[in-house]
């Protein structure tokens, strides 16, 4: 940030930065800002007003069968190659090492591996839809339908969506050495949600949604209602 900020001096040029930047259009998510806004509002990273998604065409909805899930983004995925599953990075990545273990676990017996480690392109390698995405690997990236796994990193607690740092892998660069700095704590609880709002506005589509956290998968299908009024 210091270099840009450097530079855009030198050019004359203004510097925004964080909550100075607003975007007032995109064209992600079928073009929509009512579901940035609604996915602001349903994380708690800002309160929005305009986050009604009625009228929306875009699909999204909560699983709370993981497999259910997959095997709908798999029939998706059969028309174009432009689905995929993606997840918080709260699991390690044992194929790495190991290419028969499984990296994600849930339950009904659910089980898959982290993206290949033996491609750069795995977002549009025919033969990787079984493997799952993280904010690594697909942060910039587009398709038509993704499936988000959301672990334990994130949960809803006495009304409150709240993240939990400790839950996730220790291979993940981005929460390395928060601890030591002064705003610790706010500054893990952004990087999650963040991560999560990433993840969940790379379809083009629609975004498909399966939580560890039971709380929360009733809490996101109780914004869904009330977003559809």
């Amino acid at each position: 940030v210091e270099e840009i900020r450097k530079w855009a001096k030198y050019e004359n040029s203004e510097f925004k930065c964080n909550d100075q930047l607003i975007l007032t259009s995109q064209f992600r998510c079928n073009g929509s800002n009512a579901y940035i806004a609604f996915l602001d509002n349903l994380l708690q990273i800002r309160k929005t007003a305009n986050n009604n998604i009625e009228q929306l065409d875009y699909d999204f909805k909560v699983y709370d069968n993981p497999n259910k899930m997959r095997e709908d983004l798999r029939k998706l995925n059969e028309e174009n190659n432009k689905a995929r599953m993606l997840a918080g990075y709260t699991y390690d990545w044992k194929s790495k090492r190991n290419p028969e273990a499984m990296d994600i676990n849930l339950s009904h017996d659910f089980h898959a591996q982290w993206n290949f480690a033996s491609t750069s392109t795995w977002a549009i390698d025919k033969d990787s839809f079984e493997q799952v995405g993280c904010i690594h690997t697909s942060q910039g990236l587009e398709f038509d339908y993704v499936g988000v796994i959301i672990g334990q990193d994130l949960r809803f607690e006495n009304g409150k969506v709240i993240t939990d740092v400790a839950k996730r892998s220790k291979a993940d660069a981005s929460v390395h050495g928060l601890s030591k700095k002064e705003n610790a704590a706010q500054l893990a609880d952004r990087i999650i949600k963040d991560t999560y709002k990433v993840l969940m506005t790379r379809g083009q589509k629609g975004c498909y949604i399966y939580c560890e956290d039971k709380p929360l998968a009733e809490y996101i299908k109780t914004q869904i209602r009330q977003a559809n009024k």
